[in-house]
C-alpha cells in the first residue's frame, strides 16, 4: 500500500489500481505506463512539480497528460504566479515523499497547490502514478480534484 492508495481509500472514492512491469531503462515513465497498460496517452497523466516565482521552497503540482508537455505560462496563470519553472528533482522528491517517476498527486507529505489539466474532464476516469514506478491508480478526475483540492485549468499542450 502506498500513501496515494491510502489517500484514495481514506477519501472514500472509487478507484482501481493497475500494476505493470516497469523497465528501469524506460526513457518516459508516463509513456511506458500508457503503452504497457494499453491506454490512450491522453488519458494517462504525469505529475510534475514546479517552483513558483523562482523559489524552490514554494512548489506546486501540475497533472498533465503524458501525451504532451506542461505549459509553464498556463501553469503560472492558474496559480496566479508571475512565473513558474520546473522544480529540481531532489526538491520534488523531498516535498512529496516519492521518487521521480513515481510521484503521485495523492498522498504527498504535504499538501501543495495542485492544478489538473482541464482535458481530464473529457474522460470517465484517468490514470496517474499510485506512488511508485510500475503502479498506477485510476479514478474520476472529479475525485482527484476532491482529494487534492486541485483546480482545473488548461496547463497541457500537445
Amino acid at each position: 500500500m502506498t500513501p496515494a492508495i491510502n489517500a484514495a481509500k481514506k477519501g472514500k472514492v472509487q478507484y482501481q489500481v493497475h500494476e505493470y512491469q516497469h523497465d528501469p531503462n524506460a526513457e518516459s515513465f508516463g509513456e511506458e505506463a500508457a503503452t504497457l497498460m494499453g491506454q490512450d496517452p491522453a488519458r494517462v497523466f504525469k505529475t510534475l512539480l514546479v517552483a513558483m516565482n523562482g523559489d524552490n521552497r514554494k512548489l506546486a503540482v501540475a497533472v498533465v497528460p503524458v501525451a504532451g508537455k506542461l505549459d509553464l505560462k498556463g501553469m503560472a496563470s492558474a496559480l496566479k504566479a508571475k512565473k513558474v519553472a520546473m522544480a529540481e528533482p531532489d526538491d520534488a522528491e523531498r516535498a512529496t515523499g516519492y521518487v521521480v517517476g513515481g510521484i503521485s498527486p495523492l498522498g504527498q507529505k504535504k499538501r501543495l497547490p495542485t492544478v489538473l489539466d482541464d482535458s481530464a474532464a473529457a474522460f470517465d476516469s484517468i490514470f496517474m502514478s499510485a506512488g511508485r514506478r510500475g503502479l498506477e491508480i485510476e479514478m474520476a478526475a472529479s475525485d482527484l480534484v476532491k482529494l487534492t483540492g486541485a483546480v482545473l485549468a488548461p496547463i497541457g499542450r500537445g
